[in-house]
């Protein structure tokens, strides 16, 4: 059924001069001018084909039909704003779908989303890990931690923080028969790997230590995997400086030398433009910030 409605926006300039009795307070109020406002409200006369208001040098007042069609405006205009609201906040609060990779999320993300949660009360955190990247279509992804170069098609992605890559290990292996005070000790110790772009061969390549051989050792495919065994004192593995920022804090690694190498590769806040403005999307967009901000 086709509705004979007149344009919005002169329907709105009515409900405010007819509430506030006065042009230029609705005007105001809806930051027009005086002859916007007059200009929409004659429109909606000509469209109803009859007169709204009795137009006075320094007054306005309604007429009879202007005062019962302006409370069956305010109605319908009550009506629309409380189920836009109702949607606003349905996007606001609920379920908010994440995707990262299992490394960044068991090593960074799910030891801080506790605070998250305590600030955003009202929205159901979903964390969905792969080594994959995330179809937010298709996947029913909100926003995405991604690793990478930044350039994703389709998604707005926002520079998230940079990393460095040293070796780190447990404290015991600071003491004991062969202690590591120079990266020439390394020889002594095992050396553990993952599938990181910068291995043990680059590194020792780029600090000058020969006689150390790049290779042995065992292998993690998971970065996570491949800390938590430099954790337990199995060796010495090449730390991602935002997988083990929190284990230096505690004390359960340390970084036995100063040299690092900066990763080619970044990490990155994902998410589709068209939903860049909801406000649950935007809260865990800000709190990520927030976060990288308060423990660098």
């Amino acid at each position: 059924m086709s509705r004979q409605l007149p344009p919005l926006t002169t329907v709105r300039s009515f409900e405010a001069a007819a509430r506030l009795l006065s042009f230029s307070k609705a005007a105001d109020e809806l930051y027009l001018t005086h002859g916007a406002v007059s200009r929409a409200v004659r429109h909606l006369e000509d469209h109803v084909g009859v007169k709204l208001f009795k137009r006075n040098v320094r007054a306005v007042h309604l007429t009879a039909t202007g005062a019962s069609y302006a409370s069956s405006v305010r109605d319908v205009l009550d009506r629309l704003a409380a189920a836009t609201a109702v949607i606003m906040d349905q996007q606001s609060m609920g379920v908010l779908n994440i995707s990262t990779l299992d490394s960044f999320a068991a090593k960074w993300l799910i030891p801080r989303l506790f605070r998250f949660r305590e600030a955003h009360g009202g929205i159901e955190v979903r964390l969905a890990t792969s080594e994959k990247l995330a179809d937010f279509v298709n996947d029913g992804i909100d926003i995405g931690i991604r690793y990478g170069s930044g350039r994703y098609r389709g998604v707005t992605a926002e520079l998230l923080m940079r990393e460095e890559v040293f070796p780190v290990c447990s404290p015991l292996l600071l003491k004991g028969p062969h202690p590591l005070k120079s990266a020439a000790d390394l020889k002594h110790h095992t050396l553990i790997h993952d599938a990181f772009e910068i291995d043990w061969a680059m590194w020792l390549k780029t600090a000058g230590v020969e006689g150390v051989d790049p290779h042995r050792g065992p292998r993690f495919e998971s970065s996570d995997h491949a800390v938590q065994a430099a954790v337990q004192g199995e060796g010495v593995v090449l730390g991602r400086s935002a997988l083990v920022a929190d284990d230096l804090r505690a004390g359960r690694l340390v970084r036995p030398f100063s040299m690092g190498l900066p990763a080619d590769l970044a990490y990155y806040v994902a998410y589709p433009v068209q939903t860049a403005q909801r406000p649950k999307v935007r809260a865990f967009r800000d709190w990520l910030f927030e976060e990288v901000t308060r423990t660098t």
